[in-house]
């Protein structure tokens, strides 16, 4: 692929400013924002978007939520400087233009009312009802919700991410398992949140980019929302690949008028033989949005120029004869590709989408794509699960009941891997595979005629778990079209699939997993061993607990007791103790998981509670629990907004250059300067946070290496002859002067060593402490935080 971004470095920011303005943002898919809107304008297109839909609908519910948001976020606003209102209002407009009923519009009016107003659920469920404060509690507990890597300083960083997005993974489905529309909400929320991103911090940017991306975008795929989801994908792509956007869209923004005279000389000439022939149609033609792009030019390692069908055709009839009717009319104007024709009416996608595709050769030689579907089709193509999800009012004023509930067996699906599952790593992967609409499918049939969607490259196997796990469990054997076939064989579209099993059957073998391609079947076969092999998994994870604590100095008697084992029963969804270690048997969680949890309990039981005035008189040094010399820097830190004001490091964190810090202004000492996981700032008391000021190091500051700092670390050892001599050999070797050594050693024979040292800035630290770290018997390194 050509370099991404290759044309960038003479395109200044102005220019790209200008181009995306005349290019709506670069993808035609990315809806321009009316910046700083007045309410009552948007407002107004909030109901005329609903009149479009339904011309008689009652609005005093929905003008009502406008008027109670309105008072409710009166004096606030967003980033960007516009009065807050703007934002739930926007969000409203959206779910208008998915069509959707009143309640859920009055939600989305009202979705942070809860969240960042004094309006309490019980004057909300007075004023609007139980089924709008449903739908608003669903989403102002899904608020906070980080569904990506957004931890600083974990003790076990990619456990806790893990454990982190899983379990917000799981309380979002719950929530859309209670009220689909809650979902639907907070999809219309990222939408506008993401076309306003560039008002937050670059590092806020690429988190929301990447969540939504990962996630929000994917369920609104498998929801059938086309309209949120490459809205999504596009502005997802625009952040977190700047240079891959901007080049496309350069290069689509110099042959434009070209390009789009092309796409309307094929929509002319289709419309003409359309017509010909018989057919009512609405035809028209765009060119494909920037994310689907840019992953085919990734994936395929392909310049823009060499993407087939980088222009769509669409063609919208009446009824599914007519599809296939207009079918054989482009067949018979242009060449189809082979292999390139796929019928998703007769084998709709997971997500219900149906529609035929077909790429074809144009006279000049450019491949360009059609699509043809009913307008029914395409209404649920666009709009997904809203265009007739049950909660939305018929005609004649009856709510809809029909077959919505089968587009949302996924959901059921994954609500039941959620019971399941105790291993948050598999159940990341499954999750992420079952989200994953991107990868190619395989349709194929059960001896009765059912149709079977298998991810391309599936064997009997995964066709035999599709069924029930009972019958891959049993599974001996396989014909494929009559014909027996070997276990690894690769099902085809078409193929007529029957699974052999019998009740003497031994179970799965380990090897399978190396031959299924879907993760329902990995997770199946991995479930088997689990519950076949429990007893020994239990031993293995009553050892490894015993292990990990003896490795940390941790005295089991101190944190094995009742109390705590209940919490992380309760915590994981397990029945009994036994369950628990089995899981760390079979590497479902962590030891450290487990530990560190019960620790925290432990020490939240028997710490001693601190007032504010102590947490106070920690930060600002007053209390001198340390006995370690006070070395002032002549320069190193910026304080913002702060001149001629005295600046001291803290005793309790040991700030040194290189770590993230802050400022806290003392009363009549100046500033303060911590690490940002200093546990006094940690624990600071709210009304006392308004001191905190932001402060950074000066740019020299690290590479000032007369300047000295104090650092301490606390090193966890098997106790033995020379282990004192090994660390000060190293100390001495790197010319590090030490300020303060305190052992202390166990009855078991573990030794906990704190030192505290000069330094000149964390770099130098980091490479001290790995050489620490080779020591004979050091188990393990810690720095003070407080």
């Amino acid at each position: 692929m050509e370099k991404v971004g290759e044309r960038m470095a003479d395109i200044s920011t102005e220019e790209l400013e200008r181009i995306e303005r005349e290019y709506h943002s670069g993808s035609d898919n990315i809806k321009p924002i009316q910046e700083f809107s007045k309410p009552e304008d948007l407002y107004d297109e909030l109901i005329a978007s609903i009149r479009k839909y339904h011309p008689s609908t009652d609005i005093t519910l929905i003008e009502k939520a406008y008027h109670v948001a309105f008072e409710a976020h009166k004096g606030q606003v967003r980033k960007s400087g516009e009065a807050y209102i703007i934002h739930p209002l926007c969000v409203a407009i959206i779910l208008a233009e998915l069509e959707l009923d009143k309640e859920t519009i009055a939600a989305g009016l009202l979705h942070d009312v809860l969240e960042d107003t004094v309006m309490t659920e019980e004057q909300m469920r007075e004023e609007f009802g139980d089924e709008v404060l449903l739908l608003v509690d669903g989403v102002t507990k899904l608020q906070h919700l980080h569904l990506t890597d957004n931890i600083k300083n974990p003790k076990d960083k990619n456990a806790d991410r893990l454990e982190m997005q899983a379990e917000n993974l799981r309380k979002m489905f719950l929530a859309m398992a209670k009220d689909i529309r809650v979902i639907l909400i907070k999809l219309a929320d990222r939408l506008h949140n993401m076309r306003t991103l560039k008002y937050q911090k670059p590092e806020a940017q690429q988190r929301i980019a990447r969540e939504t991306q990962e996630i929000y975008a994917p369920i609104a795929q498998r929801l059938g929302i086309s309209k949120i989801k490459v809205e999504l994908d596009d502005l997802s792509l625009k952040y977190l690949e700047p240079e891959a956007y901007y080049d496309l869209v350069d290069k689509i923004a110099i042959r434009k008028s070209e390009r789009e005279k092309y796409i309307q000389d094929i929509v002319d000439e289709v419309s003409e033989h359309i017509k010909n022939a018989g057919i009512e149609a609405h035809i028209d033609g765009r060119i494909k949005h920037f994310f689907s792009i840019y992953k085919k030019m990734k994936n395929q390692n392909k310049s823009i120029e060499q993407i087939y069908d980088l222009f769509a055709v669409r063609i919208i009839v009446n009824t599914v004869k007519d599809c296939y009717a207009a079918l054989g009319v482009i067949h018979e104007m242009y060449k189809p590709i082979p292999g390139r024709f796929k019928d998703y009416i007769a084998m709709p996608k997971a997500n219900m989408y149906q529609s035929l595709h077909t790429t074809l050769i144009g006279k000049s030689g450019q491949p360009f794509e059609i699509q043809i579907r009913t307008y029914e089709m395409h209404k649920a193509a666009e709009y997904g699960i809203a265009a007739h999800w049950k909660y939305k009012v018929a005609s004649d004023g009856k709510k809809i009941e029909d077959s919505e509930e089968e587009k949302l067996s996924w959901l059921r699906q994954i609500l039941e891997w959620q019971q399941d599952m105790s291993d948050n790593k598999e159940f990341m992967n499954l999750l992420k595979s079952d989200l994953d609409l991107f990868s190619d499918s395989v349709y194929c049939f059960t001896p009765t005629g059912e149709v079977k969607n298998l991810p391309a490259g599936s064997t009997p196997i995964d066709f035999a778990y599709s069924i029930h796990s009972a019958v891959g469990n049993k599974m001996i054997g396989a014909r494929v079209n009559g014909k027996l076939v070997t276990i690894d064989y690769e099902i085809k579209n078409g193929d007529r699939v029957e699974i052999m099993t019998s009740q003497n059957s031994k179970g799965p073998s380990r090897d399978w997993l190396n031959v299924v391609k879907s993760t329902q079947a990995k997770s199946k076969i991995n479930q088997w061993f689990k519950n076949e092999f429990k007893e020994e998994n239990i031993v293995k994870g009553r050892e490894l607990l015993q292990a990990y604590c003896k490795a940390k100095v941790i005295d089991t008697n101190e944190i094995m007791v009742p109390e705590y084992m209940n919490a992380i029963m309760n915590k994981y969804g397990f029945h009994d103790w036994e369950s628990v270690l089995a899981a760390v048997g079979h590497g479902g969680l962590k030891e450290g998981q487990i530990i560190n949890k019960m620790l925290e309990l432990y020490e939240k039981d028997h710490k001693k509670e601190l007032t504010d005035e102590e947490v106070l008189a920690a930060v600002t040094e007053n209390d001198q629990q340390k006995n370690i010399p006070h070395m002032r820097s002549k320069s190193g830190i910026v304080v913002k907004g702060m001149h001629d004001l005295a600046v001291r490091f803290s005793k309790c964190c040991l700030p040194v250059p290189g770590d993230e810090i802050v400022g806290f202004v003392t009363r009549g000492r100046g500033v303060s300067i911590h690490r940002t996981d200093c546990i006094n700032i940690i624990n600071l008391p709210e009304m006392e946070r308004v001191r905190l000021i932001d402060a950074e190091w000066e740019d020299n500051a690290k590479d000032a290496v007369d300047e000295k700092y104090i650092a301490e670390i606390k090193i966890y050892a098997m106790n033995r002859n020379g282990l004192l001599a090994d660390i000060t050999k190293i100390l001495t070797e790197k010319n590090i002067s030490i300020r303060s050594l305190n052992t202390r050693v166990n009855k078991q024979g573990y030794a906990t060593l704190a030192i505290a040292f000069e330094i000149n800035s964390r770099e130098q630290l980091n490479t001290l402490v790995d050489k620490l770290r080779s020591i004979e018997s050091v188990m393990d390194i810690e720095r003070t935080t407080g």
